[in-house]
């Protein structure tokens, strides 16, 4: 082999020692890529080009009794951009192209949104300021669907748009204090939205997506991974009707009497099932703004007072039910009356002294009658009927910011609060606590436990939050609670405010009350007038309770009673209640 030669072949090898050398390289490579960091080179890959996103779940319905919706969820979205990425784009228009600049697209977007176009500019501005890669700023948000598809069609490269959802509440004010209200965030901030949250709020699900360079989601890469649980629907035991009814009657009286604010409460005896609870000033769920703070809650659940002279029927209830006294027993009742303790008592307007039974102490709901009936009771067994009675706890319904009122104990009662307490002074109740009383003395003494809320179902067909099934609690003998009853009633036919009162062809048993209030031990010059009863007095069906916050055209009692016998007028049409078949007891008054 010539020399030639020879040096040509080891050219060769070397030649293909390289050439191995390198597909060695590659195949080394390859194996690296491929089986050696294959899974985080694609988790990288995904996360370079991958994008997940949100899908809100919608918060669920609340609905009345009959199911009608008083609160409910809308889709709406959330326009967001990459402020980074803000630029001229081309736009198809037909056949041709069109360079829209980035104050054209502003200002289309902004007009769509009915905004500034200013405004939109500045949240792309601060957010540069802020980053100079900033690749997320919030343009808009809770825009309608008719918004959303306008500005879909615009084709800005740099829009992006999510669906989320609004809260409405198709009936307005109607039950406002009782629904309650969201927040910005559509988390519950006042009334049910707040304490059915857990029922209410849904479970929000997510998707992934893969991306372009400038994070627009590719078409057909969207892959959903949990799927969005919707809230449940609650059901509440209100009637919708009745609550717009009573509201307009409610708001109507505090504005005749110039009163601070009123309440309202309609209770089915049997089942303890409150059908309507008006309050005036109302708060619109959408629009609690216009609503003065203090007025967007429920008045009803969260201010205690005094209730006065409502509270001597549950007096009267307790001789009875204790065998210390009846609707005939007699007394004498003088304008004052100086107990051997010291207290001092008094009736509302000057007298001579009253020969009445106990019928008629209620009927001229007199202080001093009572007072005296009262003594026969030790005041420890009076306490243990008030505990019984739940004066000082709050009711079973879960509603955010109850109060209980207040009860002293009966160890801290000086000699003027042993007699106060007697009618309605000394203590405080709110507007549910004496629903809640009135409809235990209905019903036959048996009290419910109130109920506001029907259960709460989800999709699956799972029920939670239904009222437990319960007999209630005995908190006087059906006789002394049918006695109680029937003293009501003759304040109905016979009271002073009987002509205010009576309704021809049904029997109603009612008591009325001027409840002066004290703040910190201080007798204040505002006072809260009350109605309490229930119908039909033979056997009663519902209880009507009225409360008006200082009014000033009528400072006494007189004001709650047109209101009251309207109430009742309307939830016997409502319900068909058949007129009375039997005639009142006709007890005395007096002797």
């Amino acid at each position: 082999m010539t020399s030639s030669a020879m040096s040509t072949r080891r050219r060769l090898v070397a030649v293909l020692i390289v050439v191995a050398l390198i597909l060695a390289g590659f195949v080394a490579r390859l194996v690296d890529i491929q089986v050696v960091r294959a899974e985080s080179l694609v988790a990288d890959s995904l996360e370079k080009m991958g994008g997940s996103s949100t899908i809100y779940a919608p918060r669920g319905n609340i609905v009345d009794s009959n199911g009608a919706v008083l609160a409910s969820s809308i889709a709406q979205f959330e326009i967001t951009t990459s402020p980074k990425d803000v630029k001229a784009f081309d736009r198809k228009d037909g056949k041709k192209t069109v360079k829209i600049s980035v104050e054209q697209a502003i200002a289309e977007i902004a007009a769509v949104l009915a905004v500034d176009p200013a405004t939109l500019q500045a949240k792309i501005d601060d957010a540069l300021a802020k980053n100079k890669d900033a690749a997320y700023a919030l343009l808009a948000e809770k825009v309608s669907y008719d918004q959303f598809a306008k500005i879909r069609a615009m084709n800005v490269p740099w829009l992006y748009i999510r669906q989320t959802f609004g809260r409405v509440y198709p009936n307005g004010a109607v039950a406002g204090n009782i629904v309650g209200f969201v927040g910005a965030d559509n988390q519950g901030q006042a009334g049910m939205e707040l304490s059915a949250e857990q029922c209410l709020e849904g479970t929000d699900g997510r998707q992934q997506f893969q991306q372009s360079k400038d994070r627009v989601p590719l078409p057909g890469t969207t892959e959903t991974v949990t799927e969005a649980k919707p809230g449940g629907t609650l059901k509440l035991t209100l009637d919708k009707d009745l609550n717009w009814t009573l509201q307009q009657l409610v708001a109507s009286q505090v504005a005749d009497t110039k009163a601070e604010y009123g309440i309202a409460m309609v209770t089915e005896v049997k089942t303890g099932k409150i059908r309507a609870i008006a309050e005036a000033p109302s708060v619109d769920p959408g629009n609690v703004d216009g609503t003065p703070a203090e007025f967007r809650g429920s008045r009803a659940f969260q201010v205690p007072f005094e209730p006065g002279s409502i509270f001597k029927p549950l007096t009267a209830a307790m001789l009875v039910d204790a065998g210390l006294a009846d609707h005939n027993t007699q007394v004498v009742a003088p304008y004052r009356y100086h107990p051997k303790n010291g207290a001092s008592i008094k009736d509302a307007l000057p007298h001579e002294d009253e020969r009445l039974t106990m019928s008629g102490v209620l009927q001229q709901s007199s202080n001093t009658g009572l007072s005296i009936l009262g003594e026969k009771m030790p005041d420890e067994q009076r306490y243990e009927y008030l505990k019984k009675f739940g004066i000082g706890q709050s009711t079973d319904i879960k509603f955010p910011g109850q109060s209980s009122g207040v009860l002293h104990p009966v160890d801290k009662w000086d000699n003027q609060t042993k007699y106060v307490t007697m009618f309605g002074q000394g203590l405080s109740t709110t507007a549910v606590q004496m629903a809640q009383i009135y409809q235990g003395i209905a019903n036959d003494g048996v009290m419910k436990p109130l109920e506001l809320v029907e259960g709460c179902s989800y999709p699956d067909g799972t029920v939670t939050d239904a009222p437990a099934k319960t007999e209630g609690e005995r908190i006087l003998s059906a006789s002394a609670a049918k006695e109680t009853i029937g003293m009501m009633e003759t304040v109905v036919t016979d009271g002073f405010l009987a002509d205010q009162l009576r309704m021809p062809g049904y029997r109603v048993a009612a008591k009325s009350g001027t409840g002066e209030q004290f703040v910190d031990g201080q007798l204040q010059t505002t006072f809260v007038a009350s109605m309490a009863g229930m119908f039909p007095a033979d056997d009663p069906q519902y209880v009507v309770t009225v409360h008006l916050k200082s009014p000033l055209t009528y400072r006494s009692s007189a004001a709650a009673a047109p209101l009251f016998k309207e109430i009742v007028a309307q939830v016997i049409k409502k319900y068909g209640i058949p007129p009375s078949t039997t005639t009142p007891p006709g007890w005395k008054g007096t002797y």
